[in-house]
């Protein structure tokens, strides 16, 4: 009977071959690069998920990651980085609620609802930041169904997300009075969104560069796609540009973040110019 092999002693790092291998791997099913710059990052998350799924070392990690969409899904959500706060680059809540709401709704006769799409929303601040945003300042609110669909490839975000529950330092650029009055005290220091908040925002998990996730998303109005693109190269943001170009309305509007510009990777969206800022608009 021949003996069973014995684990490897968890090494410190990945060999070269292991890093370029991943990044390849990872790169053609999400899109997101990693350079030398991120080699530790990578190294420590990989390597973690080679010990918690016990394979015997990268080689037999990858394989075993190949033939198991559960652990390729534990795997993303290691990988991905999901840092945001409430009313983050607020300028844009603003421009939404001055300039591109009431564009939109000034020719809106259909009934159709306004649809807000928010990707990636990661732990769900700014998805309850539009909300918040959208019942404090846009006056025309009861007249309209508006609807907010967040999504993000991480499903552990989307977990916390849906949970809303936040601390003082997610919440310390919205007024108190906006604090109190959609969210309650949770104890411990921290506040959960209101429950009428919660169940009113639809929570998905989605691969923006995957063309059978993005087959189900249709007639945005607004996109909130932020800070994303800077981890794609430059053809994984034409892809994405062309993904939320088909996901968008006639006449919508893209919201990037504030070092990302659209103009630089497609030419699909108009570049528009409100007192509050800069947006990109798919032509009627």
């Amino acid at each position: 009977m021949s003996a069973l092999p014995k684990r490897e002693s968890a090494p410190a790092e990945l060999s070269e071959d292991e890093f370029r291998r991943f990044c390849e791997y990872f790169y053609r099913r999400t899109g997101i690069q990693f350079g030398a710059n991120k080699r530790y990052f990578v190294d420590k998350r990989v390597l973690e998920r080679v010990r918690l799924s016990e394979c015997l070392g990268f080689r037999d990690y990858f394989e075993f990651l190949k033939r198991d969409n559960g652990e390729y899904q534990s795997l993303v959500n290691a990988m991905t980085v999901n840092e945001t706060y409430f009313y983050r680059e607020v300028y844009q809540l603003e421009c939404l609620v001055k300039s591109i709401l009431p564009e939109l709704v000034k020719k809106r006769g259909d009934g159709r609802a306004l649809r807000i799409w928010s990707v990636p929303c990661s732990t769900g601040e700014e998805p309850y930041s539009i909300a918040f945003f959208l019942l404090e300042h846009f006056a025309r609110i009861d007249e309209f169904e508006v609807e907010i669909v967040a999504s993000d490839i991480d499903t552990a975000v989307l977990n916390k997300a849906k949970a809303g529950l936040y601390g003082s330092r997610a919440l310390q650029y919205v007024p108190t009075a906006t604090v109190s009055r959609f969210t309650t005290d949770a104890g411990g220091g921290e506040r959960r969104v209101i429950d009428a908040l919660r169940g009113s925002i639809k929570f998905t998990n989605v691969n923006l560069l995957d063309a059978a996730d993005d087959s189900y998303y249709r007639t945005f109005d607004v996109v909130f796609c932020r800070n994303l693109l800077i981890y794609f190269d430059d053809v994984s943001r034409r892809e994405a540009a062309a993904a939320m170009f088909q996901c968008m309305a006639p006449g919508g509007f893209v919201c990037l973040g504030h070092s990302e510009s659209m103009s630089r990777i497609s030419s699909l969206f108009q570049l528009r110019k409100f007192p509050e800022g800069i947006v990109y608009q798919k032509p009627m």
